[in-house]
């Protein structure tokens, strides 16, 4: 915009220097119009900023001179230019003809190169072609190479690893259970040469794989028995190699069961020597121990004997299941998949198809390496069991034996050849006890045999008493169910108890009331409190109690008998007892012949002195009954059983005194000078019930 300005006045400085022209000239119409024209660029122009911007560079002053030279200058610098690019232009166009020469000698090389390689190509390719074959000929007997060496690898042993195998002078280690690993899986895979065209080489390697694998069993079969042979039998810890070639051969069965019947004989043999060592000091090898006292001699009580037999074998058979736990129970389930190939492998061995059970096959096994044991224990406590003929003796055996079978249940199973010989002792035991419990039963005559005099229990049944006591301790101790031990024990108490208490009927059969009931009372109490501590024998009780009572009321009845004939009160009830509450029978009363007047005045004499000492005169009858309580409420039902029947009396006497009275006023009514002759029945019997329950309370 400042240039602008001082183009305009340079132009007007210009006007006003013109020789001839006014002051103030008139502008023209072509100056306006240029005016006009340089006045209407927009000065947002790019060009036009762009041409100023040159200008301020060139450092434009704004005079005639440089307005006229500056159109000149600026072509004259166009021209230069223009040259300047011309000149580069030639450089340009000279050196692409270089360029193009130089590509016509390369494209003339070029073809020389093709020219030469088409004819190497021409000469060389039935060579290539030659190599090409060759190439492909090494490719194929490369991969055959490499197919063969995998077959033999994995298909093919070498003499030296199937000599580890099957050679009986090589030990079974790490090395024997890797390669027979391996022989198994060649076996296996053989099965898929058989699917090929060619089947002899699978059959071929079948069959040796199947050589060599039977030997390697055989091998193994018998480096378990060698080393179960010379295992430390009195601690039979399996180390873990027998362990893996136990699992390993499983896969035969039969080979892994004649391990199994080895092992078990090899065990019975040596227990049977510890339990004879056990015993005696020695074993049958004549080599004495020292550090063990034997049970014979040390033992002279016969339960002490036996139990330290049970026990004994106790703990072999833990010991055993300790020993042989690991192997059936911790290794079980591999073991099983061994047998079930096994008999996948023989299809003959039927006696194994069953699934394998670690648990079955460990109590078998320790209960046949416990048979040599159970024999000599049965011999031993059959003796012990026949030469004693104490029946408290061996009905503790009986019970000892009893514990020790629950023991082995859980120890051995239901089914086993130890728990058979305990039962069998067990039943052996309380047959001898029945036997000798009968025999003694049987050497009590009753015949020659008298109640005491105080109408204590007998000897025989004090004794019998005190066995069974010991008898009821002993079972007591045992561990017989709670629900069924009262049933267990009630054959025990027949043969225990009811023999006994039944030769105590047949003496008392000889006595007279009361003594007869007395003594057979007394015989029951003492069998009651011998056997009520203990809760099995509760329904025993209450048999007791049920006879005791049909015997207490025997009492109360002669007690009651006692009172009315030493009252003189019989008789009364005697006459009474016919007669009904009819008006005729109460009438009948004065003329029967208990009831005149003097023998109803003998009676109430009677009566009176009867009753201060009535008490003490009945209790006299009972003072050999051992409970004293059950006397005191005997005589005291008695009394008032014999209250009841004089409240009877003394109901039938006022009735009759009150119907005569009635008959003697209609009498004196009729006949008013008659003379009344009758005596009130009250009159001679003047004791009333109050004062007989008073007496005798």
């Amino acid at each position: 915009m400042a240039t602008s300005k001082h183009d305009v006045s340079s132009s007007r400085g210009g006007y006003n220097d013109a020789p001839g022209e006014a002051a103030f000239p008139q502008p023209s119409h072509a100056l306006s119009h240029k005016l006009n024209s340089v006045l209407s660029f927009s000065f947002a122009d790019a060009e036009i900023r762009e041409a100023l911007r040159t200008l301020d560079e060139r450092d434009f002053r704004n005079s005639p001179e440089t307005r006229r030279w500056l159109r000149l200058d600026t072509q004259k610098e166009i021209i230069d230019c223009n040259g300047d690019i011309i000149k580069d232009f030639g450089l340009v166009a000279e050196r692409l003809r270089r360029i193009g020469s130089t590509v016509a000698s390369l494209n003339q090389y070029c073809e020389d190169i093709r020219q030469h390689v088409q004819n190497a190509h021409r000469e060389t390719g039935p060579i290539m072609e030659e190599a090409s074959t060759l190439f492909s000929q090494k490719q194929e007997v490369d991969i055959k190479e490499e197919l063969l060496n995998a077959f033999n690898q994995h298909f093919v042993m070498s003499d030296e690893e199937d000599e580890s195998l099957t050679s009986l002078s090589t030990a079974v280690d790490d090395r024997f259970f890797i390669l027979l690993y391996r022989l198994k899986r060649i076996h296996a895979d053989c099965q898929a040469l058989l699917g090929t065209e060619n089947q002899q080489l699978g059959l071929d390697l079948m069959g040796k794989s199947l050589r060599s694998l039977d030997s390697a069993f055989q091998k193994l079969s018998m480096w378990i028995q060698r080393e179960l042979k010379n295992l430390n039998l009195e601690n039979p810890q399996i180390s873990s190699s027998i362990r893996q070639s136990l699992r390993v051969l499983a896969e035969r069965p039969t080979l892994f069961q004649s391990c199994l019947n080895f092992f078990a004989e090899a065990r019975e043999h040596n227990l049977s020597e510890s339990f004879y060592g056990a015993l005696t000091g020695s074993s049958q090898s004549q080599t004495d121990d020292l550090t063990t006292k034997p049970i014979e001699y040390y033992t002279h009580y016969s339960l002490r004997f036996v139990g330290d037999m049970l026990a004994w074998t106790h703990s072999a058979a833990v010991s055993e299941r300790e020993a042989l736990e690991v192997l059936f129970i911790s290794e079980g389930d591999e073991m099983a998949k061994g047998i079930q190939a096994g008999i996948e492998s023989e299809p003959w061995s039927r006696e194994y198809s069953e699934a394998f059970d670690g648990q079955k096959s460990l109590e078998q096994l320790i209960n046949r390496d416990l048979t040599g044991v159970a024999r000599t224990l049965r011999q031993r406590v059959e003796q012990v069991v026949q030469t004693d003929e104490d029946p408290v003796l061996a009905f503790k055996i009986a019970n000892l034996i009893d514990f020790y079978c629950m023991t082995f249940r859980r120890l051995l199973g239901s089914e086993s050849y130890v728990l058979e010989t305990l039962a069998s002792l067990q039943q052996a035991a309380l047959r001898k006890y029945r036997t000798t419990m009968q025999d003694r039963v049987n050497s009590i005559n009753p015949d020659s045999i008298h109640a005491p005099t105080s109408l204590d229990i007998p000897e025989f049944l004090d004794e019998a008493l005190g066995q069974l006591k010991e008898l009821m301790r002993s079972y007591d101790s045992s561990l017989a169910a709670a629900m069924s031990r009262g049933k267990e024990f009630l054959p025990i108490l027949r043969t225990a108890l009811d023999p006994f208490l039944e030769r105590c009927e047949r003496i008392a059969k000889e006595l007279e009331e009361p003594s007869k009931s007395i003594f057979t009372i007394n015989c029951l109490l003492a069998a009651k409190l011998t056997i009520s501590p203990y809760e099995f024998t509760s329904d025993r009780v209450v048999e007791i109690d049920d006879t005791t009572e049909e015997y207490a009321l025997k009492l109360v009845e002669y007690q009651h008998a006692y009172f009315l004939h030493t009252s003189g009160l019989h008789p009364l009830v005697a006459a009474l007892a016919p007669l009904s509450d009819s008006e005729q029978d109460i009438k009948y009363i004065p003329r029967l012949e208990p009831f005149q007047v003097e023998s109803l005045s003998d009676t109430s004499q009677v009566l009176d002195d009867f009753l201060p000492s009535a008490l003490m005169d009945a209790g006299e009858n009972l003072k050999r009954l051992k409970n004293s309580t059950m006397s005191e409420d005997i005589t005291a039902e008695a009394a008032n059983r014999f209250c009841e029947d004089f409240e009877f009396i003394e109901g039938k006497l006022v009735a009759a005194d009150r119907l005569h009275g009635d008959l003697d006023i209609e009498q004196e009514n009729r006949e008013p000078d008659s003379v009344k002759e009758t005596v009130a029945l009250r009159t001679l019997f003047p004791r009333t019930s109050g004062e007989i329950r008073v007496l005798l309370s």
